[in-house]
């Protein structure tokens, strides 16, 4: 026996129960890192898994300033539901020591309230080698394949407060 999984118990996995943070500066940008783990040139928004005990809230928090060291952030909105996204056929079985197919998360948006020396991907937990402001309207296209939906959806939800903050000059 090899332990493979067959293509039906690969798609009776579960999702892995997640969150994720846009974060706007004052200009309506969305702060985006680059993967340490990655060649291609895709970038993502902090985002991670939910530790026992953690309401969603608590792990996006704690997943964005172990991403990026950010701290300071007022939280505007959340999605109005779990989004949900596949891994590709080639991290299937793989990703996550094999126990999950994709993803469920809640996604967060927050307006960063600290000075942007705050940001430090030297973390204890390192995810990003790079990062940058980046226009929400171009998130979609920037991220890794399998996430362009998701993406697409969260781009959906919020962004019109990359509008309102930017309008207010906050």
């Amino acid at each position: 026996m090899t332990g493979k999984k067959t293509p039906a118990e690969l798609s009776a996995l579960p999702y892995r129960s997640g969150v994720g943070i846009v974060v706007f500066n004052s200009d309506g940008h969305v702060f985006v890192g680059r993967r340490i783990d990655q060649t291609a040139e895709t970038w993502q928004m902090p985002q991670g898994g939910i530790d026992p005990g953690e309401t969603p809230i608590q792990a996006a928090l704690r997943e964005l300033e172990e991403e990026t060291g950010i701290r300071s952030v007022e939280i505007l909105a959340e999605t109005s539901d779990w989004l949900v996204y596949d891994l590709p056929p080639e991290l299937l079985g793989k990703a996550w020591k094999g126990r999950y197919r994709g993803q469920r998360q809640k996604w967060f948006a927050a307006r960063m309230t600290g000075p942007e020396s705050e940001i430090d991907l030297a973390t204890s937990h390192p995810e990003f080698n790079a990062w940058r402001w980046m226009p929400i309207d171009q998130i979609e296209a920037q991220a890794v394949a399998f996430k362009r939906d998701l993406y697409r959806e969260i781009v959906a939800q919020f962004a019109a407060l990359a509008q309102t903050i930017r309008g207010k000059g906050v």
